[in-house]
């Protein structure tokens, strides 16, 4: 893959992304976490990275998010998903969805999405604590290993080697004897030279022309510190298969007993020879000072309880000669020093578990001539000591080859077993999202049934009219806009019981609404009543259908936007120069293309309220000019309408009045209703209380 070719990724990132591993599977997969790993790209970074291989496998250069607030809402929308996630890899991952034109994209959202709705994944938190110690996994860096080098005569070879092998040694040798010299400085010495094979140099010489292409083989350490650094991650992955239906890719309990062969820190254990050679050499000074102690013990109550007669003469005779009073002292007690050594040689067997081979080596420890104290032969300990540790070296990089060889077989199994939890918990997060907020999956208006300029719809079906029943036209809100025979919109959207997720009260105290628009309308309402929720409930809809995801309501029915326009409310009038710049973002957005969602609440708080009707007049001519699909709250409908050149429809959240001071309002619009102010309610609340002569309260009512 040719990183610079991924939209909006430049040489800087394309660097960053070389140096990293397995750079083509985590953009493939989506995979921010790993992505994110290079510290030249900030999770934002790997977000948008992310994003634009989607973009590029789709051809997807749409920007359906025109404007801040549409873009807010998405925000929000994330954080409903992000929620309910657990991994930070899941967290991060559902930013890679993203509202788009494309229609392959989201169908490829909308196959994985029904894909998690269906499968029996636990939305509850039975695996929540689990699924909380999963996460991707890491590769550690090696210490340096001292112990080893690799050795070749080819320059271009070392060049390989020392590029593979950052851990270990590499070294040019120009002939044998060279070879030798490194064989007395390491271990181990691998030579990569087939030349080299057959010489007989004293120590560990290893021939291995395939050292390159094995690493994990000269380089055991980095698969078992890999599994070691990564077991509760794998086995909080091993037990959530476990827990759900998911298939693992490889026998868990094979697994789990490999696992057990790693200690946390990477050597290798369970190996009762290796535990033997390692305790041996750890404890063979103890265990040296401890049979010392046994033989002078031993003869020191011999001499205690023994009472030893020297003639004179025999003294003066030993004296002469030059002898010892070790001679003396073996004269006298030759067997029970011979006990004692005897004692002390079983000892040092016994505390360190020698084997009959390396027995000798007790037998020279102690010398046989009798002596007091009893002392150690050290050059016969120091032999021993190294031929422990030789041979404790070799069981370990033996037991390292063989448990790193099983693992090596397990460790893709294993990454594809970890990542299968982790896009476990993208799904649960999903499906959680749906369950949690009752949603449904939208259906996208074909685009065969999107009526052309004449009213014609392209559907192939005989029965398709030019002029439809006049009981399939809203006469009063939706002239031009045609429905299907059922009723059902063919443009624009159709939400039936709606209920937004964004309000601050519980999910389950939210009202649901139904509100369908097919071309341009004016939304009035009671202020409180509702229309700026309804606005945020469509552009939520709209947002959430074409990421490819469910949508909170029973059912919605909409077109495919090219595009999302949202305005949020102005707070107060705009000053000369804000006017000016407002009024050319809807210059862009009249003169822009067709198919698009425009949602703008009260812009006629821009500026004086008779400019501001005929303000919005104009724009809405431009947006039925090019069939888009907009919404305008506004308290301004009746001035609008007489400002436009054409019908504009009109809906109203309706207030049905008031009880105790509160409005009882019917959240879904209206069809074709330009809904009562609250004024409005008031006074006619009053006049039908009023009993007074002076009907003051029914000649304001008359004025509405």
């Amino acid at each position: 893959m040719q990183f610079e070719d991924i939209p909006g990724v430049g040489p800087k990132t394309a660097a960053a992304l070389e140096e990293l591993d397995d750079a083509e599977r985590a953009l493939k997969d989506g995979d921010v976490a790993a992505l994110s790993r290079s510290p030249e790209i900030s999770d934002g970074r790997a977000t948008a990275v992310a994003r634009g291989v989607i973009r590029k496998r789709h051809t997807d250069d749409s920007n359906f998010l025109a404007t801040r607030r549409a873009r807010e809402i998405y925000q929000d929308v994330l954080a409903l998903l992000r929620d309910r996630a657990i991994t930070e890899y899941a967290t991060k991952r559902l930013a890679t969805l993203y509202p788009t034109a494309s229609s392959t994209r989201i169908e490829e959202a909308r196959a994985f999405v029904t894909a998690a709705t269906t499968t029996e994944i636990p939305i509850d938190d039975t695996i929540q604590e689990t699924l909380s110690g999963v996460e991707p996994l890491t590769t550690p860096t090696i210490s340096r290993i001292r112990d080893r080098c690799i050795a070749t005569s080819d320059p271009e070879r070392y060049a390989k080697a020392d590029d593979v092998f950052p851990e270990v040694s590499v070294e040019v040798v120009e002939d044998t004897r060279e070879l030798a010299e490194l064989a007395r400085s390491y271990s181990t010495v691998i030579a990569l030279d087939e030349r080299f094979a057959g010489i007989d140099i004293e120590g560990d010489v290893q021939i291995h022309p395939d050292a390159i292409d094995t690493p994990n083989k000269i380089v055991p350490e980095r698969v078992l510190q890999y599994f070691a650094t990564n077991r509760d991650r794998i086995l909080a992955a091993v037990k959530v298969h476990e827990q759900t239906n998911l298939d693992p890719p490889c026998s868990v309990s094979k697994l789990r007993d490999v696992l057990k062969k790693v200690d946390t820190d990477g050597t290798v254990v369970g190996d009762a020879e290796l535990t033997r050679l390692t305790t041996a050499v750890a404890d063979l000074d103890a265990a040296v000072s401890t049979a010392e102690s046994v033989a002078n013990d031993r003869l020191r109550e011999a001499i205690q309880q023994r009472d030893v007669t020297i003639e004179g003469t025999d003294f003066l005779s030993l004296v002469e000669q030059g002898a010892r009073v070790d001679s003396l002292f073996g004269r006298e007690l030759n067997d029970e020093y011979d006990a004692a050594v005897a004692a002390a040689r079983e000892h040092l067997i016994e505390a360190i578990e020698l084997r009959p081979s390396e027995a000798d080596f007790a037998e020279r420890a102690f010398p046989t001539d009798p002596t007091f104290p009893v002392e150690h032969e050290s050059s016969v300990i120091s032999r021993l000591r190294t031929e422990l540790i030789t041979a404790r070296d070799r069981k370990a990089a033996q037991r390292k080859r063989e448990v790193a060889d099983e693992l090596t077989t397990l460790q893709q199994p294993v990454q594809k077993l970890v990542r299968a939890v982790l896009e476990l918990d993208v799904e649960r997060a999903i499906a959680k999202f749906a369950h949690d907020f009752e949603c449904t999956m939208p259906t996208f208006i074909d685009d065969t049934e999107i009526p052309d300029q004449t009213g014609n719809t392209n559907r192939d079906t005989p029965d398709t009219a030019a002029d439809p029943p006049q009981s399939e036209i809203n006469s009063s809100s939706e002239a031009k806009h045609i429905t299907d025979s059922d009723g059902s919109l063919i443009r624009g959207f159709n939400i039936s019981g709606g209920r937004s997720p964004l309000l601050d009260v519980e999910f389950s105290a939210v009202e649901a609404i139904d509100y369908r628009v097919s071309g341009v309308t004016l939304l009035s309402g009671v202020n409180s009543g509702g229309k700026t929720s309804t606005l945020d409930l469509v552009a939520l809809i709209a947002i959430l259908a074409h990421m490819g995801l469910p949508v909170p309501a029973d059912n919605v029915r909409l077109e495919r936007f090219s595009e999302l326009h949202y305005y949020a409310k102005t707070q107060g009038t705009l000053d000369a120069g804000a006017f000016e710049s407002t009024l050319r973002d809807f210059r862009e957005l009249a003169d822009g293309a067709s198919n698009r969602l425009v949602l703008v609440d009260e812009l006629e708080s821009i500026t004086e309220p008779g400019a501001s009707a005929k303000i919005v007049a104009g724009i809405l001519e431009a947006l039925e000019d090019q069939s888009a699909t907009a919404v305008f709250v506004s308290h301004l409908a009746d001035e609008i309408r007489e400002a436009a050149d054409f019908s504009v429809a009109v809906d109203g959240i309706e207030a049905v009045g008031l009880e105790d001071g509160e409005l009882i309002v019917n959240r879904s619009p209206i069809k074709g209703r330009l809904a009562r102010s609250t004024p409005e309610l008031i006074v006619e609340k009053l006049a039908d209380s009023d009993g007074s002569e002076s009907q003051f309260y029914h000649r304001l009512l008359q004025k509405f």
